[in-house]
């Protein structure tokens, strides 16, 4: 916990019955008034919860915290609407989100860490390490703030954006409880996904929850060593290692996998590649999301070219695998992962120098 008080938007329910009665020494039914508050109306304060006495409300503010992120930054795309926000947490850290339009509905895409400790080489989130874990409340709270802001619904939440989400896996369990019960925003556990880049014993661990949520992978590379070279954790974890594990995964959940490549110039791109990740994913029930990437200024990886990246798709769908290109969202407002927020950072330090 960041703060003394108790963090109440990150208890479940029942965690928050207890809490109400054996602690605080209120009636039960309090409890689910106070859920409400949190995880229906979106609040921001215990003064917002009208239908609690002045007392409770005095006694709420005194023994507990109620998380609220401070949006700091917004920018929306010219080009499709993809809205980027940047986040202030508690101990004035930053972190981003993004909103994407899409016609099933609203998705966001949310951090899961303040920085983070995995070392992909093409991709800005990491360039300044880890600095702390994000708890479960604040993972909520970037949905909740979005969806108050553009008042409109989120339909699904994609944990994809700073950091390793299975790096921080209490919270991010603990997180989805919230998210996917009533009362509560109730999403669908299918419309939750989530990004690894492949922390193998938090896979099982996973599976054994029996969620429905999305598992994907980001693999990147059809062998070990050119893992190695973009990915760190290829080091800890081989592909095959993580094949086993997402096939255990399906096992217990019957959901197919999400493989996320992001296609870097020269690198990971050539038709022997395509024929190569194809055969690596033979027999498994998956789908392959290509991800032309996301130049940064610190690497020297460059991105596919479109007509490149269609041969890919056209590959892969010979040997018959399920393939789509993502969609490139708020590409003007540098909305790929990590990149806003270091750019926020670094300004702020020259405003401080």
């Amino acid at each position: 916990m960041l703060n003394e008080k108790t963090d109440i938007k990150s208890m479940t329910l029942s965690e928050l019955e207890v809490f109400i009665t054996e602690v605080l020494g209120e009636k039960k039914f309090r409890a689910k008034q106070i859920y409400e508050w949190m995880h229906v109306r979106l609040v921001d304060s215990f003064d917002e919860m009208t239908n609690l006495s002045k007392d409770l409300r005095k006694k709420l503010s005194e023994r507990c915290v109620l998380t609220h992120l401070e949006i700091v930054e917004k920018y929306v795309s010219a080009i499709d609407g993809t809205a980027k926000y940047l986040f202030k947490l508690s101990d004035d850290r930053i972190i981003e989100s993004v909103l994407m339009h899409y016609k099933h509905g609203n998705s966001v895409c949310i951090s899961s860490q303040v920085g983070c400790r995995m070392g992909c080489r093409f991709c800005a989130s990491t360039l300044g390490g880890l600095e702390r874990q994000m708890l479960a409340s604040e993972m909520l709270d970037e949905i909740y703030q979005i969806q108050k802001d553009s008042g409109e619904r989120v339909s699904n939440v994609v944990v994809m954006g700073t950091g390793e989400p299975l790096d921080n896996y209490d919270a991010l369990v603990r997180m989805i409880e919230i998210l996917t019960h009533a009362p509560g925003l109730d999403i669908s556990q299918r419309n939750v996904t989530v990004s690894t880049c492949g922390l193998v014993p938090k896979i099982y661990e996973l599976a054994d929850l029996k969620m429905q949520i999305t598992l994907a992978i980001s693999l990147h590379a059809v062998n070990d060593e050119k893992r190695r070279e973009l990915m760190p954790i290829a080091n800890t974890y081989s592909i095959e290692e993580i094949l086993k594990a997402c096939r255990y995964y399906y096992s217990q959940n019957n959901r197919r996998i999400t493989f996320e490549y992001s296609l870097v110039k020269g690198v990971n791109d050539s038709r022997e590649d395509a024929k190569a990740l194809a055969a690596l994913l033979e027999g498994m029930n998956c789908h392959i999301n290509l991800i032309p990437v996301n130049p940064i200024e610190e690497r020297d990886y460059r991105q596919t070219e479109a007509d490149a990246v269609l041969k890919f798709k056209n590959m892969l769908e010979k040997y018959g695998r399920n393939v789509t290109i993502r969609r490139e969202m708020g590409r003007d407002i540098q909305a790929a992962c990590g990149q806003l927020r270091k750019k926020y950072m670094e300004q702020s330090v020259k405003r401080e120098g």
